[in-house]
């Protein structure tokens, strides 16, 4: 099946928090590609902003897409539950936040130093380089080095 849009209309690329959005594929699915945004967090935030989960990303408005913005980084604002959340009662700020994009890696990291410094068994054992959520080690696991947090390197 064809996609059938004006040209004019259309845009293959959308920059949106600092990532790259697919305009081929549909909204909910193209926003996925944001760190911090999973498929039922898009599909929320599609319904919250009025916009059919049907349509193309390429096909987006401007205001469409400030409209996206401002829910992800605003998410109480416009009623969404607290259990929907990624970030449920901060440390710091005992608050519950919707996290996305760079500020996810930021407080990850974060998290991850805390542990290593109050020497968190979980921390330990990602600097050991060993397997951290419960998996069986004694016969898996020999050849490649999984941690739990993928990405960071741990020294």
């Amino acid at each position: 099946m064809a996609l059938v849009v004006d040209a004019k209309d259309f845009s293959h690329m959308h920059r949106i928090l600092g990532t790259n959005i697919d305009g081929v594929r549909k909204v909910p699915f193209a926003l996925t590609k944001i760190r911090g945004v999973g498929r039922r967090f898009a599909t929320l935030v599609c319904k919250t902003a009025d916009i059919d989960i049907n349509k193309r990303a390429g096909e987006l408005t401007s205001d469409e897409i400030d409209q996206i913005v401002t829910i992800l980084q605003n998410p109480d604002q416009f009623d969404i539950p607290d259990w929907f959340l990624n970030r449920q009662r901060d440390r710091k700020t005992n608050k519950m936040m919707q996290i996305v994009s760079n500020e996810l890696v930021q407080k990850m990291r974060e998290d991850f130093e805390r542990m290593k410094k109050i020497r968190l068994h979980r921390a330990l054992r990602h600097i050991w380089g060993i397997k951290v959520r419960g998996q069986h080690t004694k016969t898996t696991g020999r050849k490649g080095r999984n941690l739990g947090i993928p990405g960071i390197v741990c020294k």
